[in-house]
């Protein structure tokens, strides 16, 4: 196989196991293209973008039951429940659709350095740790209950995610708790937002690069997008059952000890 498909396969592994944990995967794939250059500088950046469309489609099929509202059987009620899911998920998206665009040129270009991870990172993890030794006590118990003004509240959150290093996943997980969500609320809707979020992110990525690639490069941006996807639905569904007994320190403890070997990779090189 050839180098550029080995480095796809680990860029999608990567992409994967990282979207839906509140570790960063920008951050991860950022650190590892230090080693690891899928094809030119213009296709990195945007494979490292779209190969998230992989992981949007673990949770869509993940979470079919849920976001599909012409299941057969399915009462009006139900309908109105799915209907309201969607409604919360795309105000939660306008924050970052006018931030993003707004702020895409300056964040990519002052931003998208190790140093930042690091910084981002151990911040990150910090207010994690300190959120789950505060023990909050949860007041919305399902997504029924978060109002569209907690939504529009959460999508604000999320856009602090842009400082790579941050995670989008930790971002909206942080803001759902901090405005009285439990923790699987928090997750659920952490991926239901990621849905608009990173499908607008991707698509502008491949317009803005016009589409114009190798046939090779193509094919590494199919495998890394096969390969998010399958690890990407095995995380998911291992969160959802994590969540039911656990909480999120240990990945706390792992975003600060990172940013610790980060910055001493950084020092020492």
């Amino acid at each position: 196989m050839d180098i550029l498909y080995w480095k796809a396969l680990a860029m999608g592994l990567l992409e994967g196991l990282t979207e839906f944990l509140p570790v960063s995967s920008t951050g991860h794939l950022i650190l590892l293209d230090q080693w690891l250059h899928v094809g030119s500088e213009k296709f990195t950046g945007m494979f490292e973008i779209v190969i998230q469309m992989g992981a949007i489609l673990a949770v869509v099929i993940y979470f079919w039951h849920r976001l599909w509202p012409w299941r057969r059987g399915m009462h009006a009620e139900q309908q109105r429940e799915v209907w309201s899911v969607w409604g919360k998920t795309l105000v939660g998206v306008l924050p970052a659709l006018v931030i993003g665009f707004m702020l895409d040129h300056w964040l990519k270009a002052r931003l998208m350095r190790p140093a930042v991870v690091a910084g981002a990172l151990g911040a990150g993890g910090v207010v994690l740790w300190l959120i789950e030794r505060r023990r909050l006590t949860p007041q919305i118990m399902t997504l029924a209950q978060l109002t569209f003004k907690m939504a529009l509240g959460i999508g604000l959150i999320q856009c602090l995610a842009m400082v790579p290093g941050t995670s989008r996943s930790a971002a909206t997980i942080i803001g759902a708790m901090l405005l009285g969500c439990s923790r699987m609320v928090a997750a659920e809707y952490s991926f239901f937002l990621a849905i608009p979020t990173l499908g607008a992110a991707s698509l502008y990525a491949l317009v803005k690069t016009g589409f114009k690639f190798a046939p090779a490069e193509w094919m590494a941006l199919g495998i890394g997008m096969a390969v998010s996807f399958v690890t990407a639905l095995a995380v998911v569904a291992f969160l959802m059952r994590y969540l039911q007994t656990r909480n999120f320190i240990p990945f706390a403890v792992y975003r600060i000890i990172l940013a610790v070997v980060v910055c001493w990779f950084l020092v020492v090189r």
